[in-house]
């Protein structure tokens, strides 16, 4: 089978689209059969560090992002015209390379790259799959909806967002999440970090920011320092800039509690087990992180990144409070905010166990098959 996948800039478009790879190397290998990829994107995005790790052919097209901007005329800017220009050129180069490599079908998962590739596809008549992570269609794919096969979508609640045209074409599949995070051990968590001094009767909380931090997070936590150790243990990943600064206020903290504060810079292959370990988790809503917190069913207190493209973070988090599978702060961005969202669920064994549940029942652990799935039926089309 030859695919043809795009998407990128980002981790929450480009890891989507590796793990579905994967998934389809895996399902036609057991047949005996063979997957041949090329990946399409730019050569600045992670998508090329990506694809060349896993030793996936890959090709570069232009393209433009597009700034968005609360008055229509601060669309116009000098960049996105300049950008805009670009678009016309990638979509010939894509078009280009769909007609050389006759993918059975090309998989886009977003960003500002997969526009001219998906346009490549359709000007080639081959079938598209887009594939949304977020509650809310990004740019990208609001564009490409319309000319695809199959729209595969992570949430239930984004069908009626869609065009009514394309409605027919949606299916719900889920964000697929690396299938490593789904089987962690919290023993390995306490071996491989050293967390001798956590307190196994006390709930463990696992503050992240994402893989470079936010100094958001970092001080909102900061604040309430004293106040969550004494109720909790704690693994922060504050993201490596920022470990000296914080372990500078740490010194401060006695003894006791300073035993069962983990301050990281990183969390590398030791993710999966951490996430096992944790009672509860502050974070980021980003689409990635919320599939893997509602697959693994962990309690959360969403701190949204307000400067996310079409503010999706707070949809995403709106989403999971309303359903009862999660906390955030949507209103007050503060330490006593912070501190009273997340008492509640430190004091209640059951309050956590409760929402453990509804984000459980939010989640899709088997979204990476459900997506192979959907890709191999429009290659058969």
């Amino acid at each position: 089978m030859r695919l043809i996948v795009t998407g990128g800039g980002t981790g929450g478009h480009t890891y989507p689209a590796l793990t579905a790879v994967r998934t389809l190397q895996a399902r036609l290998a057991a047949t005996g059969g063979k997957l041949e990829v090329l990946w399409i994107g730019t050569a600045a995005g992670l998508e090329a560090r990506v694809a060349a790790a896993e030793g996936i052919p890959f090709a570069e097209v232009a393209t433009g992002k597009i700034r968005r901007s609360s008055n229509p005329l601060g669309l116009l800017s000098p960049a996105n015209i300049a950008d805009m220009g670009r678009v016309p050129l990638g979509v010939a180069q894509a078009r280009s390379l769909v007609a050389d490599h006759r993918p059975d079908v090309v998989l886009a998962t977003g960003g500002y790259v997969a526009i001219p590739v998906g346009l490549g596809a359709a000007l080639c008549r081959r079938p598209l799959v887009v594939h949304e992570q977020t509650v809310r269609l990004g740019l990208a794919n609001r564009v490409l909806a319309r000319v695809a096969a199959r729209v595969a979508v992570s949430s239930a609640s984004t069908v009626p967002l869609l065009p009514e045209s394309v409605r027919a074409a949606a299916i719900v599949t889920g964000n697929p999440v690396r299938p490593e995070i789904l089987h962690g051990s919290p023993d390995k968590a306490v071996q491989a970090l050293g967390l001798h001094g956590f307190h196994p009767a006390m709930p463990t909380v696992y503050v992240t920011g994402g893989s470079q931090g936010s100094q958001q997070i970092n001080g909102l936590v900061s604040g309430i320092l004293p106040w969550l150790l004494s109720r909790a243990n704690v693994v922060h990943q504050c993201g490596l800039a920022n470990v000296e600064e914080l372990r500078g206020r740490a010194t401060a903290l006695p003894a006791d509690l300073a035993a069962r504060y983990l301050l990281t810079g990183y969390v590398g292959p030791e993710l999966p087990d951490v996430l096992a370990l944790a009672d509860v988790v502050i974070s980021r809503s980003g689409a990635g992180t919320i599939a893997e917190l509602t697959a693994l069913g962990k309690p959360a207190v969403f701190v949204p990144l307000a400067s996310s493209a079409g503010d999706e973070q707070a949809h995403n988090a709106r989403y999971l409070v309303e359903a009862g599978a999660a906390t955030a702060l949507l209103d007050e961005v503060s330490a006593a905010a912070l501190q009273d969202a997340v008492a509640p669920l430190l004091a209640d064994p059951r309050r956590r166990a409760a929402m453990a549940d509804r984000a459980r029942a939010q989640g899709r652990p088997d979204a990476a098959e459900r997506l192979a799935d959907v890709v191999l039926s429009a290659a058969r089309r």
